[in-house]
């Protein structure tokens, strides 16, 4: 099967054990930087080219799509989708979990536990949205942050009308989170393919640092979870609409609390804290759904 890695750098942990991956199990894999490609939109044969050639026989893509180009790489993967190619996920799934207002909404209305979030428009709001969430210390969020990046602990109530005004000058949108204290500095990671946790690690932050993200110096080790924080994670994903995703779970006084949905999840910090083939696990889950699609397409191994 020929398999196409949507990814702007090939020497990235992430896809190199992906492709690797993909070729112990023989099959074709190219990997195309998004931000390359131009599309022949139609109704009869749509078309993909990469460097002015057409990718043809695909049978299944793996998005790596960053979140700076979440646009124009989801308008290239829903140019496969039009193709009928299997999609790892879905670029509507992928769109859904990096809009993190529309993603905590979505959790919410599923019933899936998170931090007390809120959003409002106008400054006038700053003293309501502060005591929703239950007052300082509390955590600002932008939201196009990705890797820890734009997220602010305000530990008094000043700091934090400063950073609300801040942001409110900058015309940023972002939320207003209740900050979980007896986390610790620290999260787990879940590594959700289909409907199962399949690796899981505990992120924790270095002195000095609330950011748990590997990203920021943060360490981490392989971590056993409560059947609560997996069926957590797996429903998160879920309602995601993800076949792969990534689940930060923080561990609170009142149960397991979701604070992301990652789409294209890094591999090497999960891998080597549990020394568990994620990527091999990955592939064999993409085998699983591709081999039935269009069969006008050489499909399966080969």
């Amino acid at each position: 099967m020929k398999i196409v890695i949507l990814s702007r750098d090939a020497s990235l942990y992430s896809t190199g054990r992906l492709r690797e991956a993909a070729e112990a199990r023989e099959h074709e894999v190219q990997i195309v930087d998004p931000l390359y490609c131009y599309m022949d939109i139609t109704s009869h044969r749509p078309k993909i080219y990469y460097k002015n050639k057409e990718l043809e026989n695909v049978g299944a893509v793996i998005p790596r799509i960053g979140a700076s180009i979440t646009f124009y790489g989801n308008a290239v993967l829903r140019q496969f989708e039009m193709m009928g190619c299997y999609c790892l996920n879905e670029s509507v799934a992928i769109a859904r979990s990096r809009d993190k207002l529309r993603a905590h909404q979505i959790l919410s209305r599923k019933g899936i536990g998170m931090p007390v979030t809120g959003f409002a428009h106008s400054t006038l709001m700053t003293n309501e949205l502060i005591e929703l969430v239950g007052g300082a210390p509390l955590v600002i969020k932008l939201l196009e942050g990705t890797q820890g990046k734009g997220v602010v602990l305000a530990e008094t109530k000043k700091a934090a009308e400063s950073v609300i005004d801040a942001f409110r000058n900058l015309n940023a949108y972002f939320l207003v989170q209740e900050f979980i204290k007896e986390a610790a500095g620290s999260d787990i990671r879940c590594l959700v393919i289909g409907d199962k946790v399949v690796a899981s690690m505990i992120r924790k932050a270095k002195e000095g640092e609330f950011r748990s993200n590997l990203h920021r110096g943060g360490i981490a080790e392989k971590i056993k979870l409560t059947p609560e924080e997996r069926k957590t994670a797996t429903r998160a994903a879920k309602a995601m609409g993800l076949g792969v995703a990534g689940v930060d779970i923080l561990r609170s006084n009142h149960g397991p609390l979701v604070m992301e949905v990652n789409s294209s999840p890094g591999l090497e910090g999960i891998e080597k804290a549990t020394e568990k083939p994620v990527a091999d696990m990955i592939i064999h889950h993409l085998e699983k759904f591709a081999r039935p699609m269009s069969s006008n397409r050489t499909r399966g191994r080969g």
